[in-house]
């Protein structure tokens, strides 16, 4: 564990000096961004970049991993001895194809169980990332997947009504439902998802409560009450959002940020995640995002075409309404995921970086941001190259976000043009 990133607030005297040398002199960008990162010692600096550099092949072993399965689902006809289970139990359509994803994600579950204990449990203690006991992990993951049986039953059953009933041009508008529903998940998931593996209660500390609620006010945020998270039961990691929509809003940040950081830490913190929410980053992303699934869905529709005419008989798979081709639809998505993660990660790193302007914009809190960064960089590579951060990185890298909190203090500085 790195050292406290967020220190005690320097004396008025001491920092009154800082401010005349300042004045006196050109705040040096790089250099101060470079004392930052010389703050974490080499051996945690090794072990988080050997984490993070570890989750690259991850991505090549899932990837590996669900081609295997999906593929054995279809050569042993897994897939189609289960839709005929659920054809024989069930008559009402929606009903068969709900039966049908059960025994699909469960049967995937168990096969692919090793490698997940793996990734998400004993990878996750290695390096120090995990607070829980096996048992509250195990508990946490069959959360998960009777959350991905429920949604992903609702969403198959919506998917293959709309195969049956427009023919070829279900892709389109089995793309608009994608979105749709993601939408609507997002939508529920402060009040009625994410409470499943945390508990929420009020925060009461005024310390804390107060600045961060007059912070939402004058960003134009509608939330009256700021919520606290349990997240150290699962580690040590500092989190927080402004999720949800109308009535769902909520400002929530994690016990973590509020045990280890100072308040400059979590003003940048919530100014961050506020930028998130006053930039309408959940619609852009859907904006953006859907875009991507209409091309996917395109792809899709192409790839099961040409695996049915040539694969469908010896599949036992009876044609684009059958949910037996499910695993041969999972199978082209991940090969359509794999090849755009760069797109993918850009997306959400753009996104990011804009909420990183604007956190210190909105907080004035440049300091605070490059202490929570260093905290982020127990586990995030700090200081990548592009190419790499570029490829890999969904938010960007630790010398990316304190170089703009370090210019824009530059800027900010007694005697700077834009200084107060």
């Amino acid at each position: 564990m790195a050292p406290s990133a967020c220190a005690q607030a320097p004396p008025a005297s001491a920092t009154a000096g800082r401010e005349s040398v300042a004045a006196a002199q050109p705040f040096d960008v790089k250099a101060a961004v470079d004392a930052y990162l010389a703050r974490i010692p080499p051996d945690q600096r090794a072990r988080s970049d050997a984490y993070f550099e570890g989750g690259y092949w991850l991505l090549l072993w899932d990837f590996l991993s669900t081609v295997v399965v999906m593929g054995m689902m279809l050569r042993f006809r897994w897939s189609a001895r289960m839709r005929d289970l659920a054809e024989r139990l069930i008559r009402f359509k929606p009903l068969q194809s709900a039966l049908y994803w059960l025994q699909f994600v469960v049967l995937f579950a168990v096969i692919v169980f090793p490698l997940t204990v793996y990734e998400g449990y004993f990878r996750e203690h290695k390096y120090g990332l995990s607070n829980q006991t096996f048992w509250e992990w195990m508990r946490d993951q069959l959360v998960g997947l009777a959350l991905v049986v429920v949604l992903g039953a609702l969403l198959i059953a919506l998917l293959f009504g709309i195969v049956r009933r427009l023919g070829r041009s279900w892709w389109i508008w089995g793309s608009a439902v994608v979105i749709g529903f993601t939408a609507f998940v997002v939508m529920i998931a402060p009040v009625f998802i994410s409470p499943l593996f945390n508990t929420y209660t009020t925060l009461e500390d005024p310390r804390f409560k107060v600045p961060i609620l007059s912070l939402a006010r004058a960003n134009g945020i509608p939330a009256t009450e700021v919520y606290e998270f349990d997240a150290s039961r699962q580690s040590n990691r500092v989190s927080a959002n402004v999720s949800g929509f109308a009535g769902t809003t909520r400002i929530s940040l994690n016990d973590n940020l509020l045990k280890r950081c100072s308040l400059a830490g979590i003003e940048a913190t919530m100014g961050h995640e506020m930028g998130h929410y006053v930039l309408n980053h959940v619609f852009k992303g859907l904006v953006l995002n859907g875009i991507v699934i209409v091309i996917t869905f395109a792809f899709l529709n192409w790839g099961l075409q040409a695996g049915l005419a040539r694969w469908s008989e010896k599949w036992g798979i009876r044609g684009i309404t059958d949910l037996a081709i499910v695993p041969l639809a999972v199978l082209l998505l991940s090969v359509f995921s794999f090849v755009t993660t760069p797109l993918d990660n850009t997306i959400t790193r753009t996104m990011e970086y804009e909420a990183d302007l604007y956190g210190i914009n909105a907080s004035q809190q440049p300091d605070g941001e490059a202490e929570v960064d260093l905290m982020l960089g127990e586990y995030r590579k700090m200081d990548p190259g592009p190419i790499e951060e570029f490829i890999f990185f969904d938010h960007p890298s630790g010398r990316t976000r304190i170089t703009a909190a370090m210019r824009w203090k530059a800027e900010h500085l007694p005697g700077a043009p834009l200084g107060r």
